[in-house]
């Protein structure tokens, strides 16, 4: 079948919503990949895959599904690519799926941040019309304690430039990430950003330990209760 030809690194994740997505991967990885609480891709190295690879994904998926209407850009944080690589990929995709009607990815605040308002507002009218974002907490101190390169300023920084380019964001927060010790400022932090940012889309998952709970505690650079 057709769709043994596509060059999946595993493990392959996306959100709930891009079930029957086309999951493209244009990175291997996550570009930061040091978050206490996360496992997704700690067994791959970071990597962006060659244009001619991922335009051979687009060509067999297009064969086998020619109705595709969404697409999901994989792995962790596909922003990271610079804006003329994205467009290139976007503009393949829109001229190879006449029915397709949403791009999607996740995204790091602060490399929205690094984008100006032109080339977000780019990728939006290219197809990227929504952005999937692990606001994990908005306090300032929790967010150190769990190893993540982002602060209340630069995710709602992220968040808000973004939506003024008219790309729509759907975050995720994680109840139980500071324990008992955090509980407090960690919802009061969270709510206040939130407000702020007003996503499209909202929702709270819960603090697993697929590897254990010892392992996080040492991965979370303060006391965890």
């Amino acid at each position: 079948m057709k769709y043994d030809l596509l060059k999946y690194s595993e493990p392959v994740f996306r959100p709930p919503s891009e079930a029957y997505s086309f999951i493209l991967q244009v990175t291997n990885g996550c570009s930061w990949n040091k978050c206490a609480f996360c496992e997704m891709y700690t067994s791959k190295k970071f990597s962006v895959r060659r244009e001619e690879d991922i335009f051979n994904d687009i060509k067999i998926y297009a064969e086998v599904v020619p109705e595709t209407s969404k697409v999901f850009l994989g792995d962790g944080n596909a922003i990271v690519l610079s804006t003329k690589r994205l467009l290139k990929i976007l503009y393949e995709l829109k001229m190879t799926f006449p029915k397709l009607r949403r791009i999607s990815s996740y995204a790091l605040p602060s490399e929205l941040v690094k984008k100006t308002d032109s080339e977000l507002r780019e990728l939006y009218e290219a197809g990227l019309m929504l952005i999937y974002i692990g606001i994990e907490t908005g306090d300032d101190e929790l967010l150190k304690l769990i190893n993540k390169c982002e602060t209340y300023t630069t995710t709602a920084g992220g968040i808000l430039k973004a939506k003024r380019a008219g790309i729509k964001s759907s975050v995720m927060l994680i109840n139980g990430l500071g324990g008992i010790k955090y509980s407090q400022q960690h919802a009061i932090n969270s709510a206040k950003l939130v407000n702020e940012v007003q996503p499209d889309y909202l929702s709270t998952l819960v603090l697993s330990f697929p590897y254990g709970i010892e392992r996080f505690r040492e991965r979370f650079l303060g006391e965890y209760i």
